[in-house]
């Protein structure tokens, strides 16, 4: 193996692609926070500096407006409502805080990447199960979908570096190790 494809440089490169996935993460959870406010700010966008996409894509800004409409009901008579999506964004945050240890030691914690595949596919059953019970248009779910996909792609890059990385160290996993063999003689 070359220096530059060697184990130090495939490392980096599995933490360059973790830290990316991480801070993807990180952004997704703490825009959750402040929806409402996020809603209020997309809704005057694109009825003002941002009217060109809402007139390429009207049901955009409908859907935009009946959201804002929910949200706001919900924050001024059921703002208990909203603590629903704190632990939404809560969950990103703690997430994205498992990676740490594929950071640290991705061949031992590689479990954490394929765990973080798994969720990314979850999203598309869920997605199409759950919108059209929860009256979300088809296309909006096709956007939820789109961060299972997203996501999934640089942890399939990361996991497919861990293996390359496994095999460049020479580790065997734990479950296929050489069993003891016994000291002396029958």
């Amino acid at each position: 193996m070359s220096e530059a494809s060697g184990p130090v440089a495939l490392l980096r490169r599995i933490r360059v692609w973790l830290v990316l996935f991480v801070v993807c993460l990180v952004l997704s959870g703490v825009t959750a926070f402040p929806l409402v406010t996020e809603v209020r700010f997309i809704e005057g966008a694109l009825t003002s500096w941002a009217a060109p996409v809402g007139e390429v894509f009207p049901g955009l800004v409908e859907w935009i407006a009946r959201v804002r409409v929910g949200l706001d009901l919900a924050d001024a008579q059921h703002p208990f409502l909203l603590y629903g999506n704190d632990w939404l964004a809560f969950a990103h945050l703690v997430i994205a805080v498992a990676f740490y240890g594929p950071y640290r030691d991705p061949v031992r914690n590689i479990w954490v990447v394929e765990f973080g595949m798994i969720a990314c596919v979850g999203i598309i059953p869920l997605a199409l199960i759950c919108g059209p019970i929860r009256d979300i248009p088809i296309w909006w779910s096709v956007i939820d979908m789109s961060f299972g996909v997203f996501g999934i792609v640089p942890l399939l890059v990361v996991r497919r570096m861990i293996k390359r990385l496994e095999a460049a160290q020479g580790v065997r996993a734990v479950t296929h190790a050489p069993q003891p063999q016994a000291v002396g003689g029958p």
